[in-house]
């Protein structure tokens, strides 16, 4: 079942080195990469902070799973992840309607 998550990811700042500016250099391909395959919906850098808010558009849980692992940061960073649900606002007078129950 295809899902949509937004996934928050920040940098453990305490672990910074030489490796880890290499790794956010390469995870900027990858987004771009995941944007391209339509993985990805759209990506955001959390202003103030080390870290971004990526909303991945995937078929299953597992799919889900393996592009953060195959992320470049993804020994570097702590993730937190959580499933969207489209909101709709139902039309007026449709199945969502209340009449009152009179049937006068």
């Amino acid at each position: 079942m295809a899902g949509k998550f937004l996934v928050l990811w920040r940098l453990d700042t305490a672990r910074m080195s030489a490796e880890v500016v290499r790794a956010v250099l390469r995870q900027q391909d990858y987004g771009a990469r995941l944007l391209a395959e339509g993985k990805l919906e759209a990506r955001y850098h959390l202003v103030g902070g080390h870290g971004g808010a990526w909303i991945y558009h995937v078929q299953s849980n597992e799919e889900l799973d393996r592009l953060l692992a195959q992320a470049p940061v993804y020994n570097m960073a702590s993730y937190e992840v959580h499933a969207l649900a489209e909101m709709t606002i139902p039309a007026v007078g449709g199945p969502a309607a209340v009449d009152g129950g009179s049937a006068e």
